[in-house]
């Protein structure tokens, strides 16, 4: 998902500009051709065995999400609603988003389009087999935010992470996951991916749908550029059907600063296709 764009914050503090001539849009297209013509690899069905080692509250899920018994989902795209929030009680930035993913290489493509002062914002997140970028381009010329190294990388881990979890569910048997269970509602994973391991606890209730989210390793954008390391919590629910896949639709992404908890965005997801 989204979850991330504290970068709103920096854009009201008014980083330096500097003019560049690409669409953001266009370049999402462009990178998504380039990324959706890999080959997929064949993936096996997730059957009851593949998941037995996983823990109870995880099963539960992978059963109410619809995942046993089909393939396993290498690639998704899905399109929000989406609010953002500069600060605590800013108005909301409303807009349309779009992200392209795949799993095993991995690619995440991620793209919102809203206004700021009546000014056009677009926010372009790419991440590309190890290695993460973010931009913030504002009236279509000049990247106010432009992003990337290791901090980055590994906070946009934690996000494939929470993406996997909430809109990939099948893929909670991947290699690259390992789990400790906590108790019948929570359960512990941790995620590697090149030099990075990350961690969650994955909250559920006793519907068994997944309702939280909570990393200590993801990190805020501060106004001078670095990412600092907060608790990151990303609360959804309103679980609906999308093509057999039954999975949350709406919710929050909540930075859990010193003064308070700071829900920084809203998404409501209204298109969803894997395969």
């Amino acid at each position: 998902m989204i979850w991330g764009l504290a970068i709103f914050a920096v854009l009201a503090a008014g980083v330096t500009a500097h003019i560049r001539a690409t669409d953001l849009s266009r370049r999402f297209e462009a990178l998504r051709a380039e990324a959706s013509a890999q080959p997929l690899a064949k993936e096996a069905t997730l059957t009851e065995d593949a998941i037995a080692h996983l823990p109870p509250p995880v099963r539960r899920y992978l059963a109410l999400t619809g995942s046993v018994g089909r393939p396993v989902v290498t690639e998704i795209v899905m399109r929000f609603d989406g609010t953002m929030f500069a600060a605590p009680g800013a108005v909301g930035m409303t807009g349309p988003v779009v992200q392209y993913e795949r799993f095993d290489w991995p690619t995440r493509l991620f793209l919102m389009s809203t206004r700021m002062k009546g000014l056009p914002v677009k926010v372009l997140h790419h991440f590309d087999r190890g290695e993460a970028t973010m931009r913030v381009r504002l009236g279509g010329l000049f990247d106010v935010v432009d992003l990337g190294g290791p901090d980055l990388t590994r906070t946009e881990t934690v996000t494939i992470l929470n993406d996997l979890a909430f809109f990939a569910p099948s893929r909670l048997t991947d290699p690259r996951l390992t789990w400790t269970e906590i108790d019948d509602r929570r359960a512990a994973v941790y995620f590697t991916l090149g030099p990075n391991t990350v961690s969650a606890e994955l909250i559920f209730n006793d519907a068994d749908e997944l309702i939280d989210f909570v990393s200590e390793d993801r990190g805020m954008l501060d106004k001078d550029g670095s990412l600092r390391i907060l608790r990151w919590t990303t609360p959804l629910g309103d679980y609906r059907d999308f093509g057999g896949w039954r999975l949350a639709s709406e919710g929050d992404a909540i930075w859990h600063l010193p003064e308070g908890p700071f829900r920084y965005g809203h998404l409501r997801l209204t298109h969803y296709e894997a395969r």
